[in-house]
């Protein structure tokens, strides 16, 4: 090999070769970075050569078998979709279609007061405005005086206003059959226009129990022992 200071060639026949060496082997960091930067990427490429290198065979179409997979995807993304959705909706939590009136707690056969007046104490009143009372409707020759007493009992347990009410042939007994049975916290309610009468047609003592929203709850034929006092406490309240 020539020792000149330009390139040769030594006796084996080799092409002509310029070598550079450096005075300080840090000078070599460079060259040995990009080294192993170019095996990483170079293994990198064999790996992804060997998850997609059965998509490339030609028994399996090549790149065209790809679309087959991704439509797969898809179709079991959106069945799994559904799937969640329809787990989610318990029958706990599902719509349900109910009565409103039972769902709002609405007691069975309320009524509302028929629109007139009736008579107290001489004054003409709105029998709607009889609310959040019980209203005791008393027929013509109604030997009813201890229903009444125990009813009359009750109200004033429950705290709510009471009322004797009588219609055509009843009205002249009306007063003494609150003063006797009333306890004091009756009032006798004369319904001349037989107003509540047409409306109930009272045979025997018939209670009205009248909400706050002039709704009420027809009560007949009681028994010797009725007890309404816990009906009469939720007389303050709407009745629907």
């Amino acid at each position: 090999m020539s020792f000149a200071s330009g390139p040769g060639r030594d006796d084996g026949g080799l092409p002509p070769v310029n070598i550079v060496i450096p005075d300080d082997a840090r000078d070599l960091d460079r060259d040995v970075l990009a080294y192993r930067r170019e095996l990483r990427a170079k293994r990198r490429r064999q790996r992804i050569m060997r998850l997609f290198g059965p998509l490339n065979r030609r028994g399996l179409g090549g790149q065209a078998a790809i679309l087959p997979l991704i439509a797969t995807c898809v179709a079991l993304s959106m069945l799994a979709g559904a799937m969640l959705s329809v787990m989610t909706i318990s029958p706990a939590k599902a719509p349900t279609v109910s009565n409103p009136q039972a769902a709002a707690g609405t007691p069975p056969g309320l009524t509302e007061l028929p629109a007139g007046n009736v008579r107290i104490d001489s004054e003409a009143v709105p029998a709607r405005n009889l609310v959040s009372s019980a209203l005791a409707l008393i027929p013509a020759g109604c030997d009813c005086g201890p229903a009444l007493r125990r009813l009359a009992d009750q109200a004033t347990e429950a705290q709510v206003s009471l009322y004797f009410v009588a219609s055509g042939s009843a009205m002249p007994q009306l007063a003494d059959l609150t003063a006797q049975y009333g306890e004091g916290a009756a009032l006798a309610v004369y319904d001349a226009g037989n107003l509540l009468g047409a409306a109930y047609h009272p045979a025997g003592l018939t209670v009205l129990l009248v909400y706050s929203d002039a709704t009420a709850l027809v009560r007949t034929d009681l028994p010797a022992g009725f007890q309404l006092t816990s009906a009469l406490r939720e007389l303050t309240r709407p009745g629907r």
